[in-house]
């Protein structure tokens, strides 16, 4: 059985000068199911029940996007730098292709994304959007 969202250790990575800090969960290989979350979320604002659930037969990324919780950079105020900083958190974990899981503001995102070149989008998943 793969780490738990509670006991995984948070990580960081780099992009265009931000430091975003995130948790992978779940198997090492299969599409990765990126996170999304809603406003003022961080990555610990996922119910572990459900995160622990569709972690368990692929990887699972939740991560707080650039200027919230953990992550450093400036708060955007706009979905679309949002987007554009969630693409970069997603570029700099060297991912070709991701499932998307977008919970309320974050399913903004995940509509945003799915549409643009940056990320190649195979699924997403919208909740309370």
């Amino acid at each position: 059985m793969s780490v738990k969202l509670e006991e995984a250790e948070t990580r960081y990575v780099e992009a265009y000068g931000v430091r975003y800090a995130y948790r992978r969960l779940g198997t090492a290989t299969g599409t990765p199911l990126i996170l999304l979350q809603h406003f003022t979320g961080t990555m610990d604002s996922w119910d572990p029940a459900v995160v622990n659930a569709l972690a368990a037969d692929r990887p699972v990324i939740a991560f707080n996007n650039a200027g919230v919780g953990t992550s450093g950079g400036k708060t955007p105020d706009s979905v679309d730098q949002m987007t554009t900083d969630a693409e970069s958190f997603i570029a700099a974990l060297g991912f070709d292709k991701v499932d998307l899981l977008g919970f309320s503001l974050g399913g903004f995102i995940a509509q945003l994304m799915a549409v643009r070149p940056a990320v190649k989008v195979r699924k997403i998943i919208l909740a309370g959007t």
